[in-house]
């Protein structure tokens, strides 16, 4: 299939651990806020739902029962849509934050290695790496690898090809975290080059962080790659004015692809697509 004539799978990032209502009123925090917002979005386009948790003070948790919850919310409310459960270090320490592996989401983010954040380290040591991917595998989850920096491209490749993440790879290059891999163009070509060159069956897509959220949409959307969105990213639509949800943001991405003849993938073609196991 063409670049031009393969369906965009774009994913909704619909909260995350930093986000909270004083920087927009429109991060959903609680479970019936996230399934209301997710069922918007995926009405809009989107086919995958990664998903963090918060407490009721807006802090971030690893809490299983909240996962399950807004599981089956989603899974009943966006039905075939694809569940990603992130494994973040924000969110929990250690093994914590693959406590709800069990629940057998779709998916689950995995990060292979550490970097360096707005104000911390964000840690993910090679026995923890190897446990969360454990686990993933024990539970038929597939993970898609947050790279953060370029050997996180190449240790996942190595991972693969010593079994410890089976499957075609689904690579996502997160740009634009303050302290990381900022946006450049150049770097994000050669990324997309190295995976090809490493990893010629993989699929992959990028997360452009705040302004930036834009620009990475339409590079991943006329070079065939595939898109990430939502407020967890950008709370903001432009300078001026804040993104009224996450569908808006989805939205945005929706008319990215008509502009350049990209169909958008049903949740279908994407589970297709990333290898997945059929929708329940």
């Amino acid at each position: 299939m063409s670049e031009k004539a393969k369906p965009c799978i774009i994913c909704v990032a619909i909260t995350g651990s930093v986000p909270k209502k004083a920087d927009n009123p429109a991060v959903p925090i609680t479970i019936s806020e996230q399934v209301e917002s997710t069922q918007e979005a995926f009405e809009a386009g989107a086919s995958i739902a990664h998903c963090h948790v918060r407490n009721d003070d807006e802090s971030p948790t690893s809490d299983p029962e909240k996962f399950a919850r807004l599981k089956e919310g989603l899974e009943k409310h966006c039905p075939g849509m694809i569940v990603q459960f992130s494994t973040g270090g924000r969110s929990g320490a250690g093994q914590a934050r693959g406590g709800m592996l069990p629940l057998r989401p779709d998916m689950a983010s995995l990060t292979v290695g550490s970097n360096n954040f707005p104000t911390r380290v964000y840690e993910n040591p090679p026995d923890l790496v190897d446990w969360l991917a454990a686990e993933m595998r024990a539970h038929e989850v597939k993970p898609e690898i947050e790279a953060f920096d370029l050997s996180h491209i190449f240790q996942a490749v190595a991972m693969n090809k010593d079994g410890r993440i089976p499957g075609q790879l689904y690579v996502q290059f997160v740009m634009g975290v303050k302290n990381a891999m900022p946006v450049d163009r150049e770097v994000f070509d050669f990324y997309v080059h190295t995976v090809r060159r490493l990893a010629p069956d993989a699929e992959w897509c990028a997360a452009g962080i705040g302004r930036h959220q834009i620009t990475l949409n339409e590079w991943c959307i006329a070079e065939g790659g595939h898109c990430r969105t939502g407020l967890e990213d950008n709370v903001r639509l432009d300078r001026d004015h804040l993104a009224p949800s996450n569908a808006a943001l989805v939205e945005r991405v929706v008319e990215l692809c008509e502009r350049h003849g990209r169909p958008v993938a049903t949740t279908a073609q994407a589970r297709q697509i990333l290898g997945l196991r059929p929708a329940a």
